[in-house]
């Protein structure tokens, strides 16, 4: 008898929701008006879902004020914070597309992400760790100190009309965003409703960026459609209702935090609690316990350093019971732990990606813990998944290929990028996630490497030819290869590979220098190593599997059992 296909499809008597993200706020705060709907401890915020929903309201009704149309793209940069979750509804509301901006963006990723999309307003926190992003904006947009708020006019990005900072502090040309937040009249509150019914949702509601092979990030369009309904499916996994809480210490900005999180909190009346700015374990240990958070998310960079902070002991985790880990390959060990010892028999595991807004395959929380610490999953409700090899057919189960997912998670494609997006995306709508995969005889995926290059260090996806782009810039460098290397803490860390040009000499503080404050901290490579030429085919195409090798054995890196 012929082998099965590698072919799942999630099949559900559970319908999917036909609502835009602002009508499904409205139905989720008259059901639990005054259920907790968010509590951020380091901003005295704990608002129930109808005081909320006001905010939400009067914001969304702010932004109309200021003259922004439907379509219109707004750019979040912010770190984790009540603002950043205001404005991801309010912005849904209101008909607008949120643009997500990575904190740890600098100048020149920052201007690209304005312009590629042609962001007409902005809104930005003051400051986050190291980064002045007030400093960086006037930098990128000098004009701004001479403008009248809600009047810019500049070369570097033309749409940009409106900077929005955070804080009570005024900064010339800019608008405050408290200001947006003052109560709106009736009137008003008719325009939101009517612009409301005229919304659908398959309109596009959300651009976040991801990189490629060819360095520059792109913009990958969600619609309300593709991210309500993932973030429903993903609490059913959880079995999250009204009784929980869950703590969301990944950052926002990502899929992970805003659609794993706060959508799969508002889909099912449950609390969103954010322990920190960005995470710090032992703001997590406290808030857990304080909060009697329900469940966890968080990258197993995470995860260990809360196992492994040096007062763990001391704290009361008992209200786990369950969570997710995602966004790097799951060290089974960590799994285990985070089960026996932080109380979370019913962790689960979701694997996806941002063009899929983002989960394909998740575990359940009925899942047998042996498969939920060995795979990633079975495929959502309503999706369909299959394993192909290199001339795009279905291999039998078991066998490795290519996974390719399709249904109402993917992305519209990317913004204004109609080639790259027929390149992910195929004629039958399937689209190809360059990962390498099996499926079992039981339905459940176990991703087993990439084709494509790119490197997950702690959650961020980190694109080898992107900083390959920028090390080509330096004038000593003659060729570079990146590649991901083992590492215990953050699943891989970058090393790039180095042939100096002829006669000329530099190390590695250099070239790291050449880096700080030009690319985001995270793509700074960890290790760089000078060498002579790289490992080759006989056609010349560079061997990066085999690189990743020497470069794991001479630095003594050992890979690490992963889910």
């Amino acid at each position: 008898m012929p082998s099965r296909p590698s072919y799942v499809h999630g099949a559900s008597s559970a319908p999917l929701i036909g609502d835009t993200i602002g009508a499904y706020l409205d139905h989720t705060a008259e059901k639990h008006p005054d259920r907790e709907a968010l509590v951020v401890p380091h901003q005295g915020v704990r608002w129930s879902y109808r005081q909320f929903q006001l905010r939400v309201n009067n914001l969304a009704a702010g932004l109309i004020r200021l003259g922004l149309d439907p379509g219109d793209r707004i750019g979040i940069w912010s770190q984790n914070c009540a603002e950043w979750v205001l404005t991801q509804f309010a912005t849904a509301k209101a008909g607008l597309v949120m643009v997500n901006i990575n904190p740890a963006y600098r100048r020149a990723e920052l201007e690209h992400a304005l312009t590629k999309v042609a962001c007409k307003a902005l809104i930005l926190s003051p400051q986050y760790k190291s980064s002045d992003y007030l400093a960086i904006i006037q930098d990128l947009v000098p004009e701004i100190a001479n403008s009248e708020a809600g009047h810019l006019r500049s070369a570097p990005v033309p749409n940009l009309k409106f900077v929005v900072r955070l804080g009570p502090e005024r900064t010339p040309g800019m608008l405050n965003f408290d200001n947006l937040l003052v109560e709106a009249n009736p009137a008003e509150l008719v325009q939101l409703a009517v612009r409301g019914t005229k919304l659908q949702f398959d309109d596009a509601v959300n651009i976040q960026f991801t990189s490629g092979t060819t360095g520059a990030p792109k913009g990958v369009t969600l619609t309300h459609h593709n991210i309500l309904n993932n973030g429903y499916f993903i609490g059913e996994a959880m079995k999250l209702s009204e009784l929980d809480r869950l703590c969301i210490p990944v950052p926002l900005y990502h899929c992970f935090g805003m659609v794993l999180g706060n959508l799969a909190c508002i889909t099912h009346g449950t609390a969103m609690i954010y322990p920190g700015e960005g995470f710090d374990a032992k703001s997590v240990l406290e808030t857990v316990q304080a909060e009697r958070c329900t469940a966890l998310h968080g990258v197993p960079t995470m995860f260990i350093a809360v196992l492994d902070h040096p007062d763990f002991g001391e704290y009361d985790l008992s209200s786990l019971r369950t969570g997710i880990m995602a966004g790097s390959p799951c060290p089974v060990q960590v799994m285990k732990r985070v089960i026996d010892q932080m109380n979370m028999k019913q962790v689960t595991i979701a694997y996806g990606m941002t063009e899929t807004s983002p989960v394909s395959f998740q575990s359940s929380v009925d899942d047998p813990v042996e498969r939920r610490v060995s795979a990633v999953g079975r495929i959502l409700p309503h999706l369909e998944a299959k394993i192909v090899d290199a001339e795009g057919h279905v291999v039998p189960r078991g066998e490795m290929g290519e996974l390719v997912t399709r249904g109402y998670s993917v992305m519209l494609g990317y913004w204004d990028d109609s080639e790259r997006t027929a390149e992910a995306i195929d004629a039958a709508r399937w689209m190809h996630t360059g990962d390498l995969a099996t499926i079992d005889d039981e339905g459940y995926c176990n991703i087993v490497g990439r084709s494509k290059d790119m490197v997950i260090r702690g959650g961020e996806n980190v694109y080898p030819r992107e900083i390959e782009e920028y090390l080509y810039r330096h004038p000593a460098i003659q060729d570079v290869q990146c590649i991901g290397v083992p590492d215990p803490k953050y699943g891989e860390e970058l090393c790039a590979c180095i042939i100096l040009r002829p006669g000329t000499q530099i190390d590695a503080d250099e070239i790291r220098e050449f880096c700080r404050d030009q690319i985001s901290h995270y793509k700074i490579p960890r290790y760089i190593k000078f060498v002579e030429c790289f490992p080759m085919t006989v056609t010349g195409k560079i061997q990066k599997y085999v690189l990743r090798q020497q470069v794991s054995e001479e630095l003594k890196l050992k890979e690490i059992t992963t889910v």
